[in-house]
């Protein structure tokens, strides 16, 4: 909604692909390795790439509940999601090929995570 609090090659886009939310103030989960995981899950399934969201260092943003639950629990954690046009509003849009894209990636998780844990050494 707010093209000018993202960094400028790094906006989401509706149909582009599932979206991983990286912020260098930490208020988003994804840390180096995480991001590496989606990736790679998404490049071993031959589904479209994710898209990188990066909001600029000098904008506050919002925050999700991954950096809480990473730490609490130790879980390696991404926040990755669609993207979408007036979040929280009434008129909420999202592309229909991001949803079957995000179905496609989170069966590859469930299908080659171990795969690919196994064979890195994070």
């Amino acid at each position: 909604n707010y093209a000018n609090k993202h960094e400028k090659n790094h906006g989401p886009l509706l149909n582009a692909g599932t979206v991983i939310k990286t912020n260098s103030n930490q208020r988003y989960a994804t840390s180096a390795t995480t991001g590496f995981v989606v990736r790679e899950l998404s490049r071993m399934a031959s589904i479209v790439p994710p898209q990188e969201f990066v909001v600029r260092n000098d904008c506050p943003c919002g925050s999700t509940i991954g950096p809480a639950i990473a730490a609490l629990t130790g879980i390696r954690t991404v926040d990755v999601g669609i993207s979408c046009w007036s979040m929280h509003s009434i008129r909420e849009t999202i592309g229909v090929s991001d949803v079957d894209n995000s179905i496609k990636l989170f069966t590859a998780f469930f299908k080659h995570f171990r795969k690919l844990d196994d064979s890195c050494d994070f």
